[in-house]
């Protein structure tokens, strides 16, 4: 099994940064022996905010990242969640709270490690 660790750190929307990565890390996910993870920290956090109203033909951030938590790990970076005031019960489900010390110890048990 390969092990596959995404970090996002863009806003979900002005850039394409952050969808691209999602987009990535859901078709990758559906590939045999394939191991993802995906970090939000930054301003990628809000790509898990639960609610998102999006015009219509548009992406919604948060139900990619509940595509892809469905088949793989979501985690949320604590530190910046915090600084941007938002709580665990507006995070969409499979979003998890993690620190910095989950992403070091992710990053050690990846076999490739994708930044976006």
């Amino acid at each position: 099994m390969t092990a596959t660790l995404f970090i996002l750190n863009d806003s979900p929307y002005g850039t394409e940064r952050s969808y691209n990565g999602l987009r990535l890390a859901k078709a990758l996910a559906k590939q045999p022996d394939q191991q993802v993870r995906v970090f939000l920290m930054g301003d990628a956090v809000a790509c898990a905010k639960a609610g998102q109203k999006v015009p219509e033909g548009y992406y919604n951030a948060g139900d990619m990242v509940k595509m892809v938590a469905a088949t793989g790990v979501v985690g949320l970076c604590a530190t910046c969640l915090a600084a941007r005031g938002i709580t665990d019960d507006e995070l969409v489900p499979g979003a998890l709270r993690k620190t910095l010390v989950d992403l070091a110890a992710w990053t050690a048990e990846a076999d490739k490690v994708l930044v976006f």
